[in-house]
């Protein structure tokens, strides 16, 4: 058999020994499962109320030019992790003066041992401005926000940093993080956190807390982070923006809040990288129809290092999982520059390097719920071929304010080789929960309602085969949808090796352990091979 076989083989044999000690846990195996519905339970539906300006957790503790809101995000591979922050004030109201940032360095010093940060890093530093050009409308100016890159770093290594500008004596504390592991087949983080539409409401933090009690090694957030755009300029807020604010010029967006944000979530992200994907909730327009400034300023992305040009799409490696993050509000078409780089992409995966392939973007083509029930079904038709050639094993959405996990699917049809569709919208923000189902009696929607405002188009149209053909819904949860239920939460993977990957959804209700939904998640290469296709390589030069 060989020492690799022998070592397979006792790999084999202890993971199996551990599902019996555990109890078993289900695996995609089984499947395809009948489709299960777990009622919403109205006594922890709870209230969906944002912190308050005034709370400890959100307010500003620092002075002068010392860093806040300090984050962590991966670069395109292990030896390389981006740090952010925010320096100075910002400001907020009619007559507002951007900071200079240049005015303030970007330094990382960073080292194997806290009393020893021997290595130095430099970065660049922006601000970015949210104007409107009408009347009584506040305008808002950032702090100055800080990215630096370190390189050069050792997998699965914990290093300690400090960030800020020595020369005016204005660095942080020390804090510290964990590399990722090398990339390959038997190396992957233990445990990654997703979750989605997470806002700043006393049942976010109940979300973040529960992600606290798994010590994740990465964070994954689907989109719809702070949720600004639910506040007039004044700092009025609403769960419903066009119902309280029909008549506003501009939909307006109460920039302060991400502030709050990154300082509530600096304890976590300032040791645990985050990866981030644009939701609409980000898209904030402006004067000059300007989109995503928050989004796109606050947030390092490995946009460059994983030949994109933009923001919107990107892609890394965790370990022996490869991450596409792709852009549901920018073009996706197949002429598009982002359908164009993720075949270029895909095409330069090695299966034997990182053998788990990951999709991340905001809307899910794979719903069941009436809340934008059918909604990017252009996006669908654009890419999901692309995906599913490529044998993408898993897909994460967020949007749909609850949680439902698919069988395996493709083209709306339960096929073996299809990925895992996880919609995990339910971190808990100010909109509440998605709780009616389009297959239930009087709940599907008028097809014309359902195309996504931002992008336009339309291709949901009626099925023309399978249970629903001639409809636009079904009249009973579809055989694609495995499992759904109405309830705050999060998930984390586990992958263990190369073709087995826990997968738990957590209720927020629930003590920190407890599993709502759990399986295994299991890759059949051989039975699923991936498809030999001819990609011309996108020129990211161009």
């Amino acid at each position: 058999m060989g020492l690799k076989g022998s070592i397979f083989l006792i790999e084999i044999i202890v993971f199996w020994g551990f599902l019996s000690v555990q109890g078993h846990i289900k695996t995609t195996l089984e499947g395809p499962f009948k489709p299960v519905t777990i009622p919403l339970d109205e006594t922890f539906r709870g209230n969906a109320i944002d912190l308050p300006d005034d709370d400890p957790r959100v307010v500003r503790i620092v002075n002068g030019f010392q860093p806040e809101q300090i984050s962590l995000s991966l670069s395109s591979t292990f030896d390389s992790v981006w740090v952010s922050w925010v320096t100075g004030e910002y400001q907020i109201g009619k007559d507002i003066k951007p900071l200079d940032p240049e005015s303030v360095a970007s330094v990382v010093r960073y080292g194997e041992e806290s009393s020893s940060l021997n290595y130095e890093a430099k970065g660049n530093s922006l601000i970015y401005s949210q104007l409107y050009p009408f009347e009584g409308l506040n305008n808002y100016t950032s702090g100055i926000i800080h990215h630096v890159r370190l390189t050069g770093l050792d997998p699965d290594t914990k290093y300690y940093y400090q960030c800020g500008d020595p020369s005016i004596e204005a660095m942080s504390k020390i804090f510290s993080f964990r590399t990722m592991p090398v990339s390959g087949p038997t190396s992957y983080p233990k445990k990654i956190a997703v979750l989605g539409d997470l806002g700043l409401t006393y049942n976010s933090t109940s979300t973040v807390d529960h992600i606290k009690s798994h010590s994740p090694d990465l964070v994954i957030l689907v989109g719809d982070v702070t949720y600004a755009n639910l506040y007039l300029t004044n700092g009025t807020g609403s769960d419903c923006y066009s119902c309280s604010f029909p008549d506003t010029p501009i939909h307006e967006t109460y920039q302060p809040r991400w502030d709050y944000w990154g300082r509530y979530m600096q304890p976590l992200l300032s040791k645990v990288p985050i990866m981030v994907v644009e939701g609409n909730h980000e898209i904030e327009e402006q004067v000059h129809n300007k989109t995503f400034e928050a989004y796109s300023s606050r947030f390092a992305f490995p946009s460059e290092e994983s030949g994109s040009k933009s923001t919107f799409y990107y892609s890394f490696d965790a370990g022996g999982i490869h991450f596409v993050m792709l852009g549901a509000y920018t073009a996706y078409d197949k002429s598009a520059e982002q359908y164009k780089w993720l075949e270029s992409d895909l095409a330069e995966v090695n299966r034997k390097v990182t053998p788990w392939l990951v999709a991340v973007w905001h809307p899910p083509w794979y719903s069941t719920y009436v809340a934008h029930y059918r909604e990017v079904d252009c996006m669908r038709v654009e890419m999901e071929e692309l995906l599913y050639k490529s044998r993408v094993d898993i897909v994460f959405n967020g949007h749909v304010h609850a949680y439902e996990r698919s069988n395996r699917v493709y083209n709306y049809n339960l096929d073996p080789c299809g990925p895992i569709h996880v919609t995990i919208g339910d971190g808990g923000n100010r909109e509440k929960m998605a709780i009616l189902h389009a297959d239930e009696p009087g709940n599907c929607p008028e097809p014309s309602t359902t195309p996504d405002d931002f992008i336009g188009g339309f291709c949901a149209y009626n099925f023309t085969s399978g249970p629903a053909a001639g409809k636009f819904c079904w009249d009973q949860q579809p055989e694609y949808s495995a499992y759904r239920e109405s309830s705050f939460g999060h998930g984390i993977l586990e992958v263990k090796n190369d073709t087995h990957a826990l997968w738990t959804w957590h209720r927020n209700q629930d003590m920190y352990y407890e599993a709502g939904d759990q399986i295994y998640i299991v890759r059949q290469p051989d039975e699923c091979p991936v498809e030999e296709k001819e990609t011309k390589l996108w020129d990211s030069s161009r």
